[in-house]
């Protein structure tokens, strides 16, 4: 697999592998010492987007519309654009990326090692690789290493400034998300695999009113016997005048698109076991039983409901003085005093404190391991002795444990995704331009 292909920042990264010494011949100029000197394309606030830059760019660019053309049948291939297009096209790109990271810069958002190793060792991982392979790896494309972690470096930079800038602002109503979960659930309804069974009561279209009602009494007197406990499926045999009575009324398993008209509104709104109400059709009353469905997969999850007291340290307070502290006020509390009232005097989570400490219905995993180390092995109403976490020292209570469905919770935060997305690439293009026109921007080509 080409690392040129197979990831973001490999794209990124390879235009080291492609500068053309011709193109960049000619944007570089010969000092009087006879040492080329690198040339400035154009000048951005305090910053500058050098000609060599440019050059390199433009080789990979012209290289990748190459090689896609070269993948094309022969009657479908066209000439490339001129090359002072692609040029133009390029640099603007360059200048919007340099406009970006200053503004970034002045915001303090930064990529560390860590952070960048972790998304480097995740694109080495899709390549079957360690991120101590991926230097190498890199190497026998022709790829420098040093710049393929800038690039990645700035590309996540810039992908942090767009969730502050642009993601995070964009609205989404509450019709804008109904809407969507509506569709969702239309979506996944026509997945879903129901197995029914059906009873017919046949009438004939050209009926009188005496054999319409006649026909009622008698759908209504079965049903009433379904639901007294009467098999179903038995009930089918000696009554229904569909074919697939033999079969005890079974219709088998069928999608949600490919129910019966007649019956797909009742049968997605009921639940395995439920039987519906009388459904006049043509050929006369219907009873409908759902014996079972797949696909509607529940998401639970088990939550824990604790409270705690955080004391944090200071150049006053050290460890050994927050620990003690700690052991004091978990002795008033074994000793009577309120819990909450205590949080809410000394608790250095202000958010919690407010709240007596209560930290509500929490998944354990939303915390950091040691305070959900505590939290998952406390028992019930037992309060833990002292212990630290990055954010200082705590003292700890499990009031209840539950399991919670968070299915609806999920479709939310999916349609919430959604609706961000089909907004963002709009909000990300005005985002840029109104950068840009705040920007000094004096192109030198």
């Amino acid at each position: 697999m080409s690392l040129r292909t197979s990831s973001f920042f490999a794209a990124l990264g390879a235009a080291a592998a492609f500068a053309c010494a011709d193109v960049q011949a000619q944007t570089r100029e010969l000092g009087s010492s006879g040492v080329l000197l690198d040339g400035v394309a154009a000048l951005v606030d305090e910053g500058m987007v050098l000609k060599s830059e440019l050059a390199t760019r433009m080789s990979l660019v012209v290289d990748n519309l190459t090689q896609q053309q070269e993948q094309l049948p022969a009657e479908q291939r066209s000439p490339l654009p001129p090359l002072s297009v692609i040029e133009s096209q390029v640099l603007e790109q360059l200048v919007l990326k340099e406009v970006q990271l200053q503004r970034a810069d002045r915001l303090g958002i930064e990529i560390g090692d860590d952070f960048l190793n972790e998304a480097l060792s995740s694109v080495a991982d899709q390549l079957g690789l360690t991120l101590e392979q991926l230097p190498e790896a890199l190497a026998q494309e022709n790829i420098d290493y040093a710049m393929y972690r800038e690039d990645s470096r700035q590309d996540l930079i810039i992908n942090q400034l767009e969730q502050r800038d642009v993601i995070s602002r964009i609205a989404i109503t509450p019709r804008e998300l109904e809407q969507c979960l509506q569709r969702a659930e239309a979506s996944l309804t026509n997945e879903f695999l129901y197995n029914i069974s059906h009873i017919l009561v046949g009438v004939s279209s050209a009926a009188s009113p005496e054999n319409l009602a006649a026909g009622q009494r008698e759908v209504s007197e079965i049903l009433t016997r379904v639901e007294a406990g009467e098999d179903f499926g038995q009930l089918a045999v000696t009554y229904s005048d569909s074919p697939t009575a033999l079969e005890g009324g079974s219709l088998g398993w069928r999608r949600g698109s490919e129910l019966p008209t007649l019956f797909s509104d009742a049968v997605t709104q009921m639940q395995p076991g439920d039987v519906s109400e009388p459904i006049q059709s043509g050929s006369g009353f219907n009873l409908v039983r759902l014996n079972n469905m797949r696909g509607d997969q529940r998401v639970m999850v088990d939550q824990v409901r604790a409270r705690h007291v955080l004391i944090t340290t200071n150049e006053v307070l050290d460890d050994d003085a927050a620990m003690q502290r700690l052991r004091g006020i978990r002795d008033q509390i074994l000793g009577g005093d309120d819990f909450s009232t205590i949080a809410l005097a000394v608790s250095e989570d202000t958010v919690s404190a407010a709240d007596g400490g209560d930290l509500g219905f929490m998944e354990p995993d939303s915390f950091v391991p040691e305070f959900a180390e505590v939290m998952t092995s406390l028992p019930i109403g037992e309060l833990s002795e002292p212990f630290q976490t990055r954010f200082g020292w705590h003292i700890l209570e499990v009031l209840e444990h539950r399991s919670y469905d968070q299915t609806d919770d999920v479709k939310e935060q999916q349609c919430a995704v959604e609706i961000r997305a089909t907004k963002t690439e709009e909000e990300k293009q005005m985002w840029l331009r109104r950068l840009r026109d705040q920007a000094f921007i004096d192109t030198r080509l």
